[in-house]
């Protein structure tokens, strides 16, 4: 694992700085891995960033956040949770077809659902992103692991990539590389209490989620002017649609009467939102 890390820190053909992508099946040592390459990233670089798609066991925020952490000091203990706020400034552009090129050295953290829709997902992930360097960390039962070779690539693709295959550093009494027996939830836990544990002063004593929870009841809440809420329909087009679709049925195809129940009750529901969203009211 530490000549596999410094390969991607020290590939001196590596320029702009290198973009690692860590994959594999579910507990194969993937975070463990990712925060080891920080390190090692850190003794050659100011800043590493650090994207989380693994929202299931996230590394740096609570669980549920896909997260974007710039990093810039060691972290001594691998085992102990480390909460770090996210720079939201680093982002894809909308819109944009390529994603952004920074001047930081990128790892990106990948969740360990592999197979189906997952296999999907981080195929589509790798052709996004383009890393520099792909890290596939395999465990003795093949039947877990992703495909051999750079699995994401077209047969057409011309871009070369540095996929690096290393075996899980967890091994049984055979020396064979197996799965890290993780309580997912317990750790899920650990991170929602530490996020929130931000909120009280060092000294106060809470120790479990239910003195969290009633010391979060009993926390001022914080207080948003309704004015400064602003709700985006992102599917006001498709919800047009629809509707459109729906009363020219009703109204054409069915024939049903003007004075049905049923279409003025679709007529109403497509004129308001033509108010909100479209060209004004009428039937199209």
């Amino acid at each position: 694992m530490v000549r596999s890390c410094e390969t991607i820190a020290y590939d001196s053909v590596t320029s702009p700085p290198p973009v690692a992508l860590v994959c594999g099946a579910k507990n194969c040592g993937k975070t463990a891995f990712s925060r080891h390459l920080l390190n090692i990233l850190l003794q050659r670089y100011q800043k590493v960033a650090y994207l989380d798609t693994d929202v299931g066991q996230t590394e740096f925020t609570p669980p549920g956040f896909l997260s974007l952490t710039v990093i810039d000091q060691l972290t001594p203990d691998l085992t102990i949770p480390c909460l770090k706020t996210p720079e939201r400034e680093y982002c894809m552009l909308k819109g944009s077809k390529k994603p952004v090129k920074t001047e930081l050295p990128l790892v990106v953290n990948t969740p360990g659902w592999v197979k189906g829709i997952g296999h999907d997902i981080l195929v589509d992930v790798l052709k996004y992103i383009a890393p520099t360097h792909v890290v596939k960390i395999n465990i003795s039962a093949e039947g877990k692991n992703l495909p051999s070779g750079a699995f994401w690539l077209d047969e057409d693709h011309k871009e070369s990539v540095n996929l690096i295959e290393v075996s899980s550093a967890r091994q049984d009494s055979f020396k064979r590389s197996v799965l890290v027996q993780k309580d997912a939830g317990l750790l899920r836990d650990l991170r929602i209490m530490a996020y929130f544990r931000q909120c009280f002063p060092s000294n106060l004593n809470i120790t479990t989620i239910k003195e969290l929870a009633h010391a979060l009841t009993s926390h001022p809440p914080y207080e948003i002017p309704i004015s400064s809420i602003k709700i985006k329909h992102l599917h006001c087009q498709l919800v047009l649609k629809i509707l459109k679709i729906y009363l020219h049925a009703l109204a054409l195809e069915r024939e049903i009467p003007e004075d049905d129940a049923r279409l003025l009750l679709v007529s109403r529901a497509y004129d308001n939102q033509r108010l909100r969203f479209g060209t004004g009211p009428g039937r199209p």
